[in-house]
């Protein structure tokens, strides 16, 4: 080898850089001393062909012998790899295959185990309770035998009716129990003591000791009726916390299962004994010691009235009542009469509102937010997960939300439960679907929103017309559901929307609420009648009561009967019949019914809450401005500074919460699974092609290609990390302002979304590497593509919360576009320099380089020197290139956390 193609370092400067020698022997300035591609170089003079099978790259002083399976044609440049791009492909998509649907089939399988677990529990309770039932039925019998027995003895032996023979009670309990057998096993007739005349009996008083036993012996060896009765003892002798001892035995899913529905079985006998729920049977109910208690909430509010921030209009005005534990509450108006507003006061969510009044929890003035862990709020609209079934829906907000002490077996209890009382078993295993994928009905979606509210056991539940859209049928069943929650000392209050007349009846209170948030009634359902009645108001034959009202405070119907009150009138008539203070503006129509209290005029406001000064249009939008501050300050102090919990109920905690949360959006994403494989695909489109059009340049060390390959693999990275967060916010919101984790939550999205941090620089580069084939190492490119789609993944997570997806998705497409650009552009001035500084762009593209410019050595020295000086990148700067990708990916995530915290609370 000539030594034109050995660098030697200039004399007396051993610590140069690149010296003075690339003035001769850059390739841009000296491109005859460098060997052309496809042949090799063993002296300045001398220029060798490539042979077959073998490849020359620029600059080549000997030739390499190609890999197995891939080809080289006479004066290749480099060795076509595409071979081993097909085979990583390929193995790859059978490994993704395997893991997709051995996942799937792991959840198909367990689903369908404990699907035949439930069903053979449900069987054996149901097979107890019909023997169970059958042995009350004998017992019965046995009874009216026995009695009519002594009926007749006592006929029979009337001089001894004051004398009762011990052999005679023999003969009696003998003969009941007898006859108690007989009827429980169904194996001889049922005959009655009384049909044997009185000299049989000893005849037969040999036999009946030896059937007897036999058939004692065989109940005995009835393991199922044995434990059962075992069962109902030990559960009306103990509590529900001596219980927790033997819960912990109930281990598989069959014990589980037989343990909720022999549970289910003996609530419906309870139930049925009481009556159907009748105000005995109620008593009974709640007089029995191991019923599980919960907290009683009762919320009272005095002089309530909301107006909005930014306009001054009142909404709510001057309410007063209480909602108590036990009853259901129902609140009703026209359109625009503030029911919601009422419902979001009382829950504490009455953001951008001017609050004045008070609102007492168990009269004492405390903080609403204080009790949410066992307060459940039920939206309006149907916020439940698509893609999870409904029963996977109620499993995940009964395992976050119920007392972390609670035993499993008691949680599966309280699932099952809330799934018969909603009428859900048909579609327990079917998904609940989304608005491109169809699953249950709307009735039934309805039900699964009110359901993930049930399953937590509250003691307060605030629903928002979760009877629209439900036709009456359905309606009822939900109200049943929900009047057993009552039953338990739950105090429930919901907003409807004209009920039919048996729906209005199932109601135990009523707020009635004309427009402009004024209370027109407030009491027992029971009542309501009786008290428009005083003022006049008779409702019509064959009209339903609640659509009358609703019509006369539209002012669409005239009160009938002999009445002459102006729907107008009617809040003024109901503060004067309660005693409350009248407003200013309101006491020129109540000087007509007499006399009134006065309210406070420091306190009185214009009757539609608006101001009469005149604002510019500068006073106007500094007004807005100072109105969307307050509203943001507001929701900052509510996310970061919790307030005291009262509830007395210890969910569990972060870890085991994030535990919850990683199974349920894996099982998510595995139903996403053709959603992944399209990205994947897109993916290896793009490596493809970027592989066909952009080869590795030795003039540049392949920056062409990298730049491309930046581009694109930040743009189909952000936009699919976009799906993570952009698409639960509802959700989110739901979730957390009922007291669950929003760490945990973060975590289990971002531990997810690792797997696919892992695999798509892989696909990527099963096409471009082999397509390119750069100097650097698989390797070397894996490590950057994988820390550089960790930050822009991050940086993803940040847009999704900010903005709305339309918007996500043009910042998204814009970033990584403007910031390659300034990469790729000489650092003239200081602005651009931080600019490209910032740049997560720059760092990947030069890590890229390095490790390719790494490989270039002999002849190239001068050139990579020059090279890297020009871009201001050193060959040891490669770790610092990888670590700040990483920081900057870390940094964004804490950016996502304090975003999340902070702007999807609404």
């Amino acid at each position: 080898m000539h030594d034109t193609y050995l660098y030697h370092l200039p004399p007396m400067q051993p610590n140069h850089t690149c010296g003075g020698a690339n003035m001769w022997a850059d390739i841009s300035s000296s491109t005859e001393i460098f060997c052309p591609a496809g042949t090799y170089c063993s002296t300045i003079t001398k220029k060798i062909p490539c042979s077959r099978g073998h490849y020359c790259r620029m600059g080549s002083t000997s030739e390499q012998r190609c890999f197995k399976l891939s080809s080289c044609d006479s004066n290749s440049e480099t060795q076509n790899m595409q071979a081993y791009g097909i085979m990583l492909i390929a193995a790859l998509s059978t490994l993704l295959l395997i893991i997709y649907s051995c996942s799937d089939q792991v959840l198909t399988t367990r689903e369908r185990r404990m699907a035949k677990s439930r069903e053979a529990a449900s069987r054996s309770v149901r097979k107890t309770a019909n023997a169970r039932q059958r042995w009350k039925d004998a017992k019965n019998a046995a009874k009216k035998g026995a009695k009519g027995l002594q009926t007749q003895l006592s006929q029979t032996f009337t001089r001894k009716k004051n004398f009762v023979d011990p052999e005679e009670i023999s003969i009696l309990n003998q003969a009941t129990t007898e006859t108690k057998i007989e009827l429980f096993s169904h194996s001889h007739p049922i005959t009655s003591p009384m049909t044997g005349s009185s000299s049989a009996g000893p005849k037969r008083k040999g036999k009946e000791p030896s059937d007897l036993l036999q058939t004692m012996n065989q109940m005995e060896n009835d393991a199922n009726i044995r434990n059962n009765v075992l069962v109902e003892t030990e559960n009306r002798e103990k509590n529900v916390t001596a219980r927790v001892p033997k819960e912990k035995q109930l281990n598989t899913h069959s014990q589980i299962f037989e343990y909720a529905y022999a549970q289910l079985e003996k609530e419906k006998a309870e139930q049925e004994e009481n009556k159907n729920l009748t105000f005995s049977g109620v008593i009974s109910m709640a007089t029995k010691s191991e019923q599980r208690k919960r907290p009683l909430i009762e919320i009272s509010f005095k002089d309530l009235s909301l107006s909005l921030k930014a306009h001054n209009k009142l909404i709510l005005r001057c309410v007063t009542g209480k909602i108590k534990p036990g009853r259901i509450t129902a609140v009703m108006g026209p359109s625009g009469a503030g029911k919601t507003t009422l419902l979001s006061a009382i829950a504490g969510k009455a953001f951008g509102c001017k609050v004045t009044g008070s609102i007492f929890v168990n009269e004492k003035n405390e903080s609403i937010h204080s009790y949410k862990k066992i307060i459940g709020f039920v939206p309006q609209d149907d916020i439940v997960h698509g893609n999870l079934t409904v029963e996977e829906n109620f499993r995940f907000s009964a395992l976050c939300r119920l007392p972390a002490d609670l035993p499993k077996a008691d949680k599966v209890l309280i699932v099952e439960r809330v799934i018969e009382f909603l009428g859900l078993q048909s579609v327990r295993n079917s998904l609940v679907g989304t608005v491109e994928k169809r699953g249950i009905s709307g009735g039934q979606r309805k039900r699964v929103n009110v359901g993930l509210e049930m399953v937590i056991e509250p003691s307060l539940m605030i629903l928002d017309e979760p009877t629209s859209g439900l036709d009456s049928a359905s309606s009822q069943l939900l109200l049943r559901a929900l009047k057993r929650e009552a039953l338990e000392g739950v105090n429930i209050c919901m907003v409807v929307h004209q009920p039919s007349y048996a729906l209005f009846n199932m109601f135990d209170d009523l707020i009635l609420l004309a427009k402009g948030g004024l209370t027109v009634y407030h009491g027992s359902v029971k009542k309501v009648e009786e008290y428009f009645a005083d003022l006049g108001i008779n409702i019509p034959k064959r009209i339903n009561p609640p659509d009358y009202f609703i019509d006369i405070l539209e002012g669409i119907a005239v009160p009938s009967g002999s009445s002459e009150v102006s729907y107008k009138e009617l809040p003024v008539r109901w503060m004067l019949h309660k005693g409350y203070p009248v407003p200013l503006d309101m006491q020129q129509n109540a000087a007509q019914f007499g006399m009134f209290e006065t309210s406070n005029p420091a306190r009185e406001k214009d009757p539609d809450g608006s101001s009469h000064e005149e604002r510019s249009f500068v006073g106007e939008l500094c007004h807005d401005v100072r109105h969307v501050m307050e509203l943001k300050r507001e929701k900052i102090r509510l996310n970061f500074f919790k307030s005291k919990d009262l509830s007395e109920r210890r969910t569990p905690g972060i870890f085991k919460q994030y535990k919850y949360f990683l199974i349920r959006v894996g099982k998510q994403r595995l139903r996403e699974s053709k959603i992944q494989a399209i990205d994947y695909l897109i993916l290896l489109l793009a490596g493809a092609c970027l592989g066909s059009l952009t080869k590795a340049r030795d003039r540049s060390f392949g920056a062409d290609g990298y730049t491309y390959t930046v581009i694109a693999v930040c743009l189909l990275c952000k936009i699919s990390a976009l799906r993570s967060f952009s698409l639960d916010k509802l959700h989110y919101w739901r979730e957390s302002d009922s007291g669950m984790s929003s760490l945990a939550y973060f975590l289990s999205k971002d531990t997810i979304d690792l797997f696919n941090t892992v695999i798509k620089p892989v696909v990527y580069l099963s096409m471009f590497y082999f397509f390119t084939y750069p100097r650097s190492s698989f390797a070397d490119n894996y490590i950057v593509l994988l820390c550089l789609v960790y930050c822009v993944t991050g940086i993803a997570y940040v847009l999704a919360i900010l903005f709305q997806p339309g918007a996500a998705q043009l910042w998204s497409v814009l970033i990584p576009v403007v910031f390659t650009l300034i990469a790729t552009q000489p650092k003239d001035n200081k602005f651009l320099k931080v600019i490209s500084n910032l740049s997560y762009s720059e760092w990947a593209l030069e890590a890229f380089i390095i490790a390719n410019a790494e490989r270039y050595d002999g002849v190239w020295l001068l050139t990579r020197c020059a090279l890297l000086k020009n871009r201001g990148y050193s060959l040891q700067d490669w770790g610092l290139c990888i670590s700040i990708l990483i920081l900057m990916g870390v940094i964004a995530r804490i950016v996502t956390f304090f975003c999340i915290v902070i702007f999807l609370k609404k």
